[in-house]
């Protein structure tokens, strides 16, 4: 199984994928851990666009193929990146489960995005008007969406068990 989160920066996604994670054992894949690495391999001359999509999806096929189960963390802010995690699934023969994780709270969000720590070393931060500007089109396909303004950690993981097994 592949299960993608996807949202803004300062969303809840990352702390609600790694508590899944935790609960299920699954593989996680985190983009901007792979993005920092990338930058920090001085392996590209300008700025990493795609390609830490590109080894996430080499990744999370590998181990699809394998048997995992795989929780993807990124924004996937285009349809062409949603599109390329429904291809993965369909090459790997897996189910894919896409979780849009969102905070309906402005105040919350902002206050979220602009106390956040760094986690990954090198790596800044998003500021508040980074997240504001970001690129995210709107969903088109069917998506399991949790509203952190409104759901703890802990009932969003249940939300998405439930939901697991649901559409089994």
């Amino acid at each position: 199984m592949l299960i993608v989160f996807s949202g803004l920066p300062g969303t809840g996604k990352t702390t609600v994928a790694k508590a899944l994670v935790i609960e299920t054992g699954a593989l996680y894949l985190r983009i901007d851990t792979i993005e920092q690495a990338i930058r920090s391999s001085g392996a590209l001359a300008q700025e990493v666009g795609r390609s830490g999509y590109l080894v996430a999806n080499g990744l999370a096929l590998s181990n699809l193929r394998l048997g995992a189960t795989v929780i993807v963390d990124c924004v996937n802010p285009v349809i062409e990146s949603r599109r390329a995690w429904s291809e993965v699934a369909s090459e790997a023969g897996a189910r894919l489960i896409n979780v849009e994780v969102i905070c309906s709270d402005v105040d919350e969000h902002r206050r979220r995005v602009e106390t956040r720590q760094g986690d990954i070393p090198g790596l800044t931060p998003p500021t508040w008007q980074s997240v504001l500007g970001h690129e995210y089109e709107a969903w088109a396909e069917a998506r399991l969406c949790i509203d952190t303004a409104l759901t703890s950690p802990e009932q969003a993981v249940s939300m998405v068990t439930r939901h697991l097994l649901s559409s089994e």
